[in-house]
C-alpha cells in the first residue's frame, strides 16, 4: 500500500517493470522535499554536501566543487576477493559440468571485503572529454570524491551492476563483508591544499554545429542497440540527443524515453539558431537543455518540466540544476516564474556569491552499522 501511494505518479514505479532502488529512494527524498509541512524536513537527516576534486593532469592545476547528495555509491571491487582459489575451483567444475551435462556445482560468490569497496571509492576517476581551462584545451583530468560534511544517516548503494560487451547489463553476485563499525572519516573533504593552484574560471567554448554535419549519427552505436531488440529509429534518436558518445549513454536514453508515445517514431532533426545566439544562452525556446543532462535527472525521478526549469535556470549545469530542484520545493509550472527564471538565468551564471542550497548538517565520520540503511539495486 504505501509503494502504490508513493508510486502513484511516477511512469516506471507505478507500473510492473523492473524496479531500481536507488531510484525510488531518490524518488521518494523528492516527494518528502516537495511535500513537507512546517520548517522540520525528514530528508535533512540523509542529506550531505560531496566535494570533488577536478585536477589537470597536464598543468596540475586542480577545481574544488561541491555538490548535494543523499547516498554513498560505492563500486564492488572484484580484483579484491578474498576467496579467489575458491572462485578459480568453482569456475572450473563448472565448465566441467556444463561441458559434459552434468549438474552444476553448489555456488560460489566472491567474498569482497567493506574495506575495498572504501578504497575503491577513494581512487581517482579518469574524466572523460576534460577540458582544462588552464590550457583552453582538452586534456586528461582526474576526479576524487569526498564528503564536505557527514549525514545523521548515510545510505549506502552498492553498486553491483555494470555492462558486459554487449550492453546488456549484468549484476555482480557477491557478498560483501560488513565491518560491525563504519569509519569515513579518512574520507573527509580538505579543500585547497597549500601549494594547490586552482584552474581558471573559465567556461569552454561553445561550439555551434555546422547545419552540413548535424545529422552525423554513430551508425555502430546504433546498429549495437539495434542488436539489442529496440526500433532502429529510436536508436538512432538515442545516439543523437546522446551526442555521438557511445553506445552506453545513449542506452541509458532509450531505457528513460521507452515509454513515451514517440519513441519509434523517425528522428526529426531541428534547426539551429542563428544570430540571436548568445555565449551563454538565449533564453526562452533557445534556451532547451541538453536531452542526455535532462534523462539524467528524470531517471532520478524527477518530473520533465522540473528538470528543463532548473537546467535552464542554471545554465544546463547538472549539479547545480539538482541544487536548484531540492531549494525550489514549491516548483509549479506557472509561466511567468518560467520567463523570470529564464531571464534571470544569465545573471546567476555570472554571479560569484554562492546560490542558497537546501540545509545540510554534518555530523561525525563513525558510525554504528545500525544506522546505517543499505540499498542494493535489485532488478527482478
Amino acid at each position: 500500500m504505501f509503494k502504490a501511494f508513493v508510486s502513484k505518479s511516477h511512469p516506471e514505479f507505478s507500473s510492473n517493470r523492473q524496479q531500481d532502488a536507488q531510484e525510488f529512494f531518490l524518488h521518494l527524498v523528492n516527494l518528502v522535499e516537495r511535500n513537507r509541512i512546517g520548517s522540520e524536513n525528514p530528508s535533512d537527516v540523509f542529506r550531505f554536501l560531496v566535494e570533488e576534486r577536478i585536477q589537470c593532469c597536464q598543468t596540475r592545476k586542480v577545481r574544488y566543487t561541491e555538490r548535494v547528495d543523499y547516498l554513498m555509491q560505492l563500486p564492488v571491487a572484484m580484483e579484491a576477493a578474498t576467496n579467489k582459489d575458491e572462485l578459480i575451483a568453482y569456475e572450473l567444475m563448472r565448465r566441467e559440468a556444463e561441458a559434459n551435462r552434468r549438474p552444476l556445482p553448489e555456488l560460489v560468490r566472491a567474498k569482497i571485503p567493506f574495506s575495498a569497496c572504501l578504497q575503491a571509492f577513494a581512487e581517482p576517476d579518469n574524466v572523460e572529454d576534460f577540458w582544462s581551462s588552464a590550457l583552453q584545451a582538452k586534456s586528461a583530468g582526474v576526479k576524487t570524491s569526498r564528503f564536505a560534511s557527514f549525514p545523521e544517516y548515510l545510505v549506502v548503494q552498492i553498486k553491483k551492476f555494470t555492462f558486459g560487451l554487449d550492453w546488456v547489463p549484468r549484476k555482480f553476485d557477491v557478498s560483501i563483508d560488513m565491518p560491525d563499525l563504519l569509519d569515513i572519516s579518512h574520507l573527509r573533504a580538505r579543500g585547497l591544499q597549500p601549494g594547490e593552484e586552482e584552474l581558471p574560471d573559465i567556461s569552454p567554448p561553445i561550439v555551434i554545429p555546422d547545419d552540413s554535419k548535424a545529422a552525423d549519427i554513430d551508425e555502430s552505436s546504433v546498429m549495437q542497440l539495434a542488436e539489442m531488440g529496440f526500433p532502429l529509429e529510436a536508436c538512432r534518436k538515442a545516439v543523437y540527443f546522446t551526442g555521438n558518445t557511445g553506445a552506453e549513454v545513449a542506452f541509458n536514453w532509450i531505457i528513460v524515453h521507452m515509454e513515451e508515445p514517440d519513441f519509434a517514431e523517425p528522428l526529426s532533426i531541428p534547426g539551429y539558431g542563428g544570430a540571436g545566439a548568445s555565449v551563454f544562452g538565449a533564453t526562452g525556446l533557445d534556451n532547451q537543455p541538453p536531452e542526455e543532462i535532462v534523462a539524467i535527472i528524470t531517471s532520478m525521478g524527477f518530473q520533465r518540466s522540473q528538470a528543463v526549469q532548473a537546467l535552464r535556470a542554471t545554465n544546463h549545469n547538472l549539479e547545480r540544476a539538482l541544487d536548484w530542484i531540492f531549494s525550489h520545493p514549491e516548483f509549479e509550472e506557472d509561466s511567468d516564474f518560467v520567463i523570470e527564471m529564464e531571464n534571470n538565468a544569465n545573471a546567476n551564471i555570472m554571479s560569484e556569491a554562492k546560490p542558497e542550497g537546501p540545509r545540510v548538517k554534518d555530523g561525525s565520520g563513525s558510525k554504528s552499522l545500525d544506522i546505517i540503511a543499505s540499498i542494493i539495486n535489485v532488478f527482478r
